[in-house]
């Protein structure tokens, strides 16, 4: 199982996604500034149901 599979922007728990007048605009509450879905960082915390996600895979992995 790759974690890189699911390590995005997206997926982190300070990730937020904010629908605007000019469009969507991408925010990292943690970093403090504007990103991307698909950026990764080091600093990458999954969202609970992520983590449930890669939880479950590593689990049917090792099956």
């Amino acid at each position: 199982m790759n974690i890189e599979a699911f390590h995005a922007c997206a997926t982190c728990i300070h990730f937020h996604a904010e629908k605007t007048k000019t469009g969507m605009s991408y925010f990292c509450k943690r970093l403090g500034y504007e990103t991307r879905p698909n950026y990764q960082f080091n600093c990458w915390t999954p969202k609970k149901h992520v983590q449930e996600l890669i939880n479950k895979r590593m689990e049917e992995k090792n099956r």
